[in-house]
């Protein structure tokens, strides 16, 4: 249910009932991607039935009006470490290298299975907060079966569309891959689940020429599941890694390279060549240093691209700011390779309707789930978003509706959204769901870690050393101002 400001349960609207949004600007994304202005959206069960003007709404059905909102698909996430989302923030000032040392080798071993849960439903929560509908949770965190059970536990108490993309930061793949536990784990919980919980496997390749990884993916192939790695992430994995995939028959169109940010063309035609993906996490490869973001070399190559938040342990945890974030680097960088030319950019290549399409349907394209969800189609799964704020300046007027939503709109915009036909977020609020025990469920993992680590550690994970840094001298620079002579003197 949804919950009041004071935590109270409060009723959702009546579950199975049509849904009819009225005289909205709908961004269909379909593959002409038409923009119907005062249309409708009809949805009925888990479909959408008809897009439209004028349409007729069935009995009983519940009405929004959409009035000067922007209705769209639901956006898709490809890459979220979700069992994280409980530190929101607290790596708001680290490197990769100090986020490496902190989940890597030093303290990420500390979170138990109720951890990983209390992070997931948070982060789930989030997601569907901002209209993110599908999220692939990069989940590297499982350390043992029971890590797995809670993190699926979590997906399926929140009424959203979820990857599980098993990971283990604290053994190789081939390791974790071989042992009957995972098998049963993917027998138990991710087999038959439809599209609702789909399943990948996630991991990364070191270059390592004796390739280890082989194992994994050969788990992978047996298994039938899709591959996500952390790809050309600088000081991490290279061009090695990827033609190793390559050259060992590994790179899939199913296979998503996240980041991709400092690959050589070689690497990127391999990718382009064998049909994969690239999930790009803007603010994440902006601030931490996995590499510039590389939506400038994926365009040159014709590689398709989806766009993620990576972690709310440093960023914010929607697709408005990886939009808007995508946009200002690919065109930072576009005028930056012309001005060392003595060039001047005078048209943008990156257009906000691309990455509103990124946001979309370059997720449902990259998880196979493009006959079923990214647009908004008669026949199509019902994720639907509608942004939509009278109290706010900001929504009016809505003259670009794919500049609105890649510049303007904000995660508290977002009015209503549907999920599968369910109605997860009405009227600015949550429903079906209870906060006050998330909340609950997070600071109790906030305690066992400051508890496992101490209040000294804890601070300072949070609050990493500031390097060093020695002011130019300027020697422009006086010394002392002389009131008497209305001077400075040397």
């Amino acid at each position: 249910m949804g919950t009041s400001d004071s935590g109270a349960v409060q009723r959702p609207p009546q579950p199975g009932r049509p849904v009819l949004f009225r005289n909205g600007l709908v961004l269909t994304m379909d593959d002409t991607h038409q923009v119907l202005p005062g249309a409708d959206v009809l949805v009925i069960d888990e479909r959408v039935a008809a897009v439209g003007v004028g349409l007729t709404a069935p009995e009983g059905a519940l009405e929004i009006d959409a009035t000067g909102g922007i209705l769209m698909p639901g956006m898709i996430d490809t890459h979220r470490h979700m069992w994280q989302t409980a530190m929101r923030g607290y790596g708001a000032d680290w490197t990769l290298s100090q986020y490496f040392v902190w989940y890597y080798l030093e303290s990420g071993r500390l979170f138990r299975p109720e951890d990983v849960y209390a992070g997931n439903v948070l982060g789930a929560l989030e997601a569907l907060d901002a209209g993110v509908t599908t999220t692939v949770d990069w989940s590297h965190g499982l350390q043992t079966p029971q890590h797995a059970d809670a993190a699926v536990d979590a997906l399926e108490a929140v009424p959203g569309r979820f990857v599980l993309a098993y990971g283990n930061i604290q053994q190789g793949p081939w390791e974790w891959s071989a042992t009957p536990e995972f098998r049963d784990f993917v027998n138990r919980r991710l087999h038959g689940r439809g599209d609702m919980l789909g399943f990948q496997m996630a991991f990364d390749v070191t270059g390592d020429p004796t390739f280890p990884e082989r194992a994994a993916f050969e788990v992978a192939r047996d298994l039938g599941a899709t591959v996500t790695t952390h790809a050309g992430v600088w000081g991490a994995t290279n061009d090695d890694g990827i033609r190793l995939m390559h050259e060992n028959g590994f790179m899939t169109p199913g296979t998503i390279y996240v980041h991709a940010a400092t690959l050589t063309h070689d690497s990127y035609n391999r990718i382009a060549a064998t049909g994969g993906s690239v999930s790009v996490s803007t603010e994440s490869e902006q601030s931490a240093g996995q590499g510039y973001p590389p939506t400038w070399q994926l365009r040159h190559h014709d590689i398709p691209v989806s766009l993620s938040m990576d972690t709310s342990v440093w960023w914010s945890g929607d697709l408005f700011s990886a939009m808007r974030s995508t946009l200002g680097a690919d065109r930072s960088r576009e005028h930056l390779e012309a001005h060392a030319h003595q060039e001047t950019i005078t048209h943008c290549h990156l257009r906000a309707e691309q990455v509103v399409d990124w946001a979309t349907r370059g997720g449902s394209r990259a998880l196979g789930l493009d006959g079923s969800v990214g647009s908004l189609e008669p026949g199509k799964k019902a994720d639907v978003v509608l942004i939509k704020n009278d109290r706010s300046p900001v929504m009016f007027p809505v003259l670009n509706p794919y500049g609105h939503a890649a510049f303007q709109a904000q995660r508290g915009d977002v009015h209503t959204v549907l999920v599968n036909g369910r109605v997860v977020k009405y009227e600015h609020q949550l429903v079906g769901v209870d906060l006050a025990a998330a909340r609950r469920d997070v600071e109790r993992t906030i305690d066992h870690l400051i508890g496992e680590m101490g209040e000294d550690a804890w601070s300072k994970g949070m609050n990493p050393d500031i390097p060093q840094t020695k002011v130019m001298d300027n020697p422009y620079t006086y010394t002392k101002w002389d009131a008497g002579s209305a001077q400075w003197k040397r």
